[in-house]
């Protein structure tokens, strides 16, 4: 019995030396990193240790808040949180801290120093708490589960940010413009906005970002780096949630329902989008001829159109576009791609040609016009209606100062009268 009982604790207990060739070096790899993150926490739990044996009576106890301390240095370092003093300032940047050692891990940022290195994969990082997360990545380990959708998390403060999105609470309101969040550093970049700081610029290009985070996904545009690749189809992307928001394509989920009407969308982007076509509401204004957008890119787009600037060529015919989208629907008129087919047998480039084309067998007009009883299929066409209306003429001829309602009549007057 005595042999059996060493031999299991033997079994329980391997050496380095002992471990058997079938394991692969992912699962090493594993290992070492789960041996650095036990380091770690013995550093923690010794310096948990000295302070364990303390009776009841010599806890000092917050008037405040309640909160309980071994001595009276640590309750009065908390107390600044209720009285807002933070007594220790940087000398670098004027920041000021309520703890001595809170002030020394900021000045790292100053001075560079990364003294908690990884052994995994060498990187550095200024705090032990940013390498004990990092480690988790090359563990792969998630260990806080959320209880009401099942999702894993790296950390309890990851865990605790996704909770607060299932209550609905969103603490942190911008008092500019009354946008709330649920995190506070989302909220802190926001109001960057407000203040048109972007103080990350990219080498490449100049474009300007708010964080560091968005300058370098942003970079990748540049270097042409498409890491996360769809398994159904060939398709490749950029950032990980563009792949998640394209699987929708595949799966049909649509996760984001408008309490308006019946529509589903994949995306949170696309219902923000549509409520605004329940609203009516479009912020963004063009300050050239004074039409309204939903989005500021569909106005960026827009304001291509007042410079005449066609910056995307086809390869194949070289006809020039405002925009990306364009040529890129242009180019399936050369290899003939009509995929999105109706049951009356016409095809289409586009699912929305599709579905714009299918409310001709439906009847559907729901544009209907405010001046007088006519409806329309098409948004589109109630706008260019409307001018009959208003007498709007935004198309202007720059050689004779001849206006148009139509941008179709302004290209035949030009063709006509002004070669």
């Amino acid at each position: 019995m005595e042999f059996i009982k060493e031999e299991i604790e033997d079994m329980r207990d391997p050496e380095p030396s002992r471990i058997k060739h079938e394991d692969t070096e992912e699962q090493i790899d594993q290992m070492e990193v789960k041996e650095q993150r036990q380091k770690l926490n013995d550093v923690k739990k010794h310096c948990d240790f000295k302070t364990q044996g303390r009776k009841a009576k010599d806890l000092n106890s917050c008037s405040q808040c309640g909160k309980s301390f071994l001595n009276k240095a640590n309750l009065n370092s908390h107390m600044r949180i209720h009285t807002g003093e933070k007594p220790h300032t940087c000398p670098q940047c004027g920041k000021c801290f309520t703890q001595k050692g809170s002030l020394d891990r900021h000045m790292r940022i100053h001075t560079g120093e990364k003294p908690y290195h990884c052994t995994h994969c060498g990187k550095s990082f200024t705090h032990e708490s940013g390498l004990s997360y990092h480690l988790l990545r090359h563990s792969g380990e998630k260990p806080f589960n959320c209880d009401q959708c099942g999702k894993d998390f790296k950390s309890s403060s990851d865990l605790k940010q996704h909770m607060k999105g299932h209550s609905g609470e969103r603490p942190h309101v911008c008092s500019l413009c009354g946008k709330s969040f649920v995190k506070l550093d989302n909220f802190k970049h926001h109001q960057k906005t407000h203040d048109e700081v972007r103080d990350h610029v990219c080498c490449d290009c100049g474009k300007s970002f708010s964080r560091t985070g968005h300058l370098k996904e942003h970079q990748k545009i540049h270097t042409g780096e498409k890491r996360y690749h769809c398994t159904q189809c060939e398709k490749s992307f950029t950032h990980k949630g563009d792949l998640k928001r394209h699987t929708r394509i595949h799966t049909g989920e649509k996760l984001y329902p408008c309490t308006q009407c019946e529509k589903s969308f994949t995306s949170s982007f696309s219902l923000k989008y549509h409520l605004h076509i329940h609203s009516g509401e479009k912020t963004y204004k063009c300050d050239q001829c004074g039409k309204g957008f939903y989005s500021l890119s569909n106005l960026n787009s827009h304001l291509i159109v007042h410079s005449n600037e066609k910056p995307y060529e086809c390869s194949l015919c070289g006809k020039s576009f405002s925009r990306l989208e364009s040529v890129k629907l242009h180019q399936k008129t050369h290899n003939e791609v009509r995929d999105h087919v109706c049951d009356c047998g016409k095809s289409y480039t586009t699912s929305e040609y599709l579905k714009l084309h299918q409310k001709i067998h439906t009847g559907e007009k729901p544009y209907k016009c405010s001046s007088c009883d006519k409806s329309f299929t098409h948004s589109g066409n109630l706008k260019l209606h409307a001018r009959v209306h208003t007498e709007e003429k935004p198309f202007q001829c720059t050689q004779c100062e001849k206006s148009f309602k139509y941008a179709s009549s302004l290209h035949n007057h030009k063709k006509k009268c002004c070669k």
